[in-house]
């Protein structure tokens, strides 16, 4: 409930920006600086990114880099925003708003804004910046972040999950739903109330021999302030970097999961190698499919277990992750992408047993919606022996060269949640397992894996009595025997595994793929594996 202070400095916020004709319920309870008004429109930022672009890159205004980094990772563990700060906290309906703190590994200053307009038919005009100020943080007397002078920034920031309504059910400054952080990176939890893997606005050079990779950073965000009730927020963003520049609008809906329409203008200032465009990125570092020996106590820890590729010609892809020996990029080329993402498909927490949930962990869909070339989905794998490093990239790399000039502007949606938003009708994929070749009771061959796919779905229920699928296999090298297709015994109907060995030389990796029919006709969608053969168990 609002209280009497709350109320009176609600008061001096709402005044500060009547000249605005901001509503006073888009802003706080807390006393807020804010800084003079200009003129805004998503028009405007994207020909004020044009116009950067033609210009050579100037980094960031840095702020004293002596005192951030004092702001370590303790310290800036400490560091809270005071919710009586939060901007949109107090209108009926709408989702607060929370800040983050700069510090040691949030280096670059980043400016917000609020637009004027809440429940307009015309679109905001005005902006006015609020101003950083260390009284908005709870933190200790003794925190370096005191150090910081006035108008330093902010890091990023966040939209709390529940509204003022929503306060007799839970403390709505504890729960947040979706979070800017750091370079171009977001993410967003879904249904299962996870944060997992992350977004980025754009990845300049991931992987890319001979080159380091860029992280270019927003640099600016706008908030529009929500309709009383609504379920949307928009946000606005400027981002900057050497080789690029770019305008973005999210609109950003909180329903079951979280749902994003992305707009985006971006405008190269140099060639770039590898550009992706609509990136996620994740962690996977192992699973039931390769297994270390004791390098860890869980049975499995990843964000994410695969790559989902809905193809043009309507097929369904599903490629494990790998952990892979050293950096590995994958290319799947389309024309007419349907959609793509990473998934946690594995949701059994007996497979992780980790307080941490990782069977919670969103699974993030991107859908095509404007804009899109012909190109390829490129999946980026790096070597990791922990949890605590990202070592999965996935993303839309256009066909055509990345060149200083050139401009891009394309739509897309991104689904967080549980599951992908268009499952195949078929059966899918459910679990990949290796093991060693050959026969129980027998000397085992060298060279030789043994693989277990296992499927399940409606097409596999249906299958008449008796009836077995066929697994059609095929691989870039090597040899396949012992191939046969069986049900899983554990009484589950439709739940079948194609078990096969393959016989291969030498270290290179090896493309799999493999798919159940019955009568011409498929049955599931299509598994695809990139196999690295070894000759001793894998070492983690």
């Amino acid at each position: 409930m609002p209280t009497r202070r709350r109320f009176l400095a609600s008061a001096t916020a709402a005044a500060a920006l009547s000249a605005l004709g901001v509503p006073p319920q888009a802003l706080a309870a807390g006393r807020i600086r804010m800084g003079s008004s200009e003129r805004f429109s998503f028009d405007a930022l994207i020909a004020r990114a044009r116009d950067m672009a033609k210009t050579p890159y100037r980094p960031q205004n840095k702020v004293p880099r002596e005192i951030l980094d004092q702001i370590d990772y303790e310290a800036h563990g400490k560091i809270r925003f005071n919710t009586d700060f939060a901007p949109f906290a107090d209108g009926p309906g709408q989702f607060p708003l929370t800040f983050f703190h700069l510090g040691k590994f949030f280096l670059v200053p980043v400016r917000m804004f609020v637009l004027d307009g809440a429940g307009s038919a015309s679109p905001p005009t005005r902006a006015r910046e609020i101003l950083y100020d260390d009284r908005y943080f709870d933190m200790p007397a003794d925190s370096p972040a005191h150090k910081l002078p006035p108008g330093s920034g902010f890091a990023g920031f966040r939209f709390q999950e529940s509204r003022l309504a929503d306060q007799d059910k839970k403390d709505w400054h504890k729960n947040d739903w979706v979070a800017f952080l750091g370079a171009s990176y977001f993410r967003a939890i879904g249904d299962l109330y996870q944060y997992g893997l992350s977004a980025r606005g754009i990845a300049i050079d991931v992987a890319e021999a001979g080159k380091k990779e860029e992280f270019p950073d927003f640099t600016q965000f706008f908030f529009e302030p929500a309709a009383p009730g609504s379920d949307t927020v928009v946000v606005y963003a400027l981002l900057e970097g050497p080789s690029v520049t770019g305008a973005y609008k999210f609109t950003m809906r909180r329903a079951e999961g979280v749902t994003m329409e992305i707009d985006k203008s971006l405008f190269l200032r140099r060639d770039v190698a590898r550009l992706g465009l609509a990136p996620a990125t994740s962690m996977y570092w192992f699973s039931e499919t390769v297994k270390g020996t004791g390098v860890d106590w869980r049975p499995e820890v990843h964000d994410s277990d695969g790559l989902a590729i809905w193809s043009g010609n309507g097929e369904h892809i599903w490629r494990p992750l790998n952990n892979p020996p050293h950096t590995m990029a994958s290319a799947f080329a389309d024309s007419k992408l349907r959609g793509f993402g990473l998934l946690q498909r594995d949701r059994d927490f007996d497979h992780y047993q980790d307080g941490v949930m990782y069977q919670r962990r969103p699974s993030l869909w991107v859908e095509p919606l404007e804009g899109w070339s012909d190109g390829e989905v490129q999946l980026i794998e790096l070597r990791t022996d922990d949890e605590i490093h990202d070592n999965i990239v996935a993303m839309w790399v256009p066909k055509a060269k990345a060149v200083a000039g050139a401009a891009y502007r394309l739509r897309y949606r991104l689904y967080w949640q549980q599951d992908e938003p268009f499952p195949s009708p078929l059966a899918r994929c459910v679990a990949t397992r290796l093991g060693n070749g050959g026969q129980p009771g027998q000397p085992r061959p060298p060279n030789v894996r043994k693989f277990m796919v296992e499927f399940k779905g409606a097409p596999l229920e249906k299958l008449p009595f008796g009836a077995k699928p066929e697994a059609v296999l095929s691989a870039s090298r090597g040899s396949f025997s012992y191939v046969f297709t069986e049900p899983v015994p554990n009484g589950v109907a439709g739940h079948w595994r194609a078990q096969f060995d393959l016989t291969v030389d030498g270290g290179d990796p090896v493309e799999l793929r493999l798919f159940l029919r019955d009568k011409g006709e498929a049955l599931s969608e299509t598994w695809l594996f990139q196999y690295h053969p070894f000759k001793t168990s894998p070492v983690y």
